[in-house]
């Protein structure tokens, strides 16, 4: 009785060289491209077999294209996720390489050059804060005499607050305002003067002041000459009679980059002890005559 052949014995691969990736027995060809004939899409994958080496890879069909290899003794490394970087031009013998060199340098002087000049340019050269200055207690500088007619006692306890900043100075002062024998508040009064420092606030001092009414509905806002640059006169009445409502009232005011407020508030009720409070025309007219004085009175 014979017996059957042997296959041929695959050669032992050399010391540290990675397997073969074949799926078939040394030597058979290579693993058949993905892909079934004319473009059909491929059969079933057959299941792999006993002799099939663990680390076979399947060949891809298209033009070769070189492929980093790992290092010597390490099988496993896989190649750097970061591309080759190109060799610098000669620095020497070619007069095109010398030019492509001199481009560059000329490129890098003038960029440094601009930034310089930029940065040279002096910081606020265009502020224009029309020679008015911020008082540590804005209070102490507000004219608020026209007031004073209708609300004749004295608040002793005004409230200010102030703000020192490289781009901004900013002042506050809130008033109380009393009638003879009223044992608290009948209205309130609000003064801000802003020096802007770094931004020319005329623009959304515009677009904040004119188009009040659009963002505050019930508010009324009227145009003011002979104040500043410009000047606008914002204003809500609810009060239907002496014993109800509320009546507000604020005249704003930019001259160059200075922004200024001054802002009256009064509220009624059955139970308010004002009653015989002002008009919006009155008030409206204290506003203006008192923003003048207080305005001459803060610059140098």
């Amino acid at each position: 009785m014979s017996t059957p052949s042997q296959p041929p014995q695959q050669p032992e691969p050399p010391s540290g060289a990675p397997a073969q990736p074949s799926a078939y027995p040394y030597p058979n060809p290579q693993s058949p491209a993905p892909g079934g004939p004319l473009g059909f899409p491929p059969a079933a994958p057959a299941a792999p077999s006993a002799q099939a080496s663990v680390y076979a890879q399947p060949t891809l069909v298209g033009p070769l294209v070189p492929q980093p290899q790992p290092q010597p003794g390490n099988p496993y490394a896989q190649p750097g996720p970061y591309p080759a970087v190109a060799p610098p031009p000669p620095t020497g013998g070619g007069g095109a390489g010398r030019a492509v060199l001199w481009a560059v340098v000329g490129a890098v002087v003038a960029s440094a050059a601009w930034a310089a000049a930029v940065f040279l340019v002096p910081a606020g050269s265009d502020v224009d804060l029309r020679g008015y200055s911020a008082p540590v207690n804005l209070c102490n500088s507000t004219d608020y005499s026209s007031f004073r007619t209708e609300y004749a006692a004295n608040d002793s306890t005004p409230t200010h607050n102030s703000l020192g900043d490289d781009a901004l100075d900013e002042v506050l002062c809130n008033l109380s305002l009393k009638k003879t024998g009223s044992s608290y508040a009948d209205a309130y009064l609000y003064v801000e003067l802003d020096l802007h420092k770094k931004t020319d606030p005329g623009p959304e001092f515009t677009a904040t002041w004119k188009n009040y009414s659009e963002s505050h509905s019930g508010y009324d806002v009227e145009a003011v000459t002979g104040i500043g640059d410009e000047a606008y006169l914002v204003s809500d009445d609810t009060t239907s009679s002496s014993s109800s409502g509320s009546l507000y009232a604020t005249l704003a005011v930019r001259d160059g980059w200075v922004t200024y407020t001054m802002s009256y508030s009064a509220y009624y009720s059955s139970y308010s002890n004002d009653k015989d409070p002002p008009t919006l025309a009155e008030v409206s007219g204290w506003l203006k005559t008192d923003s003048r004085a207080t305005l001459a009175e803060l610059k140098d």
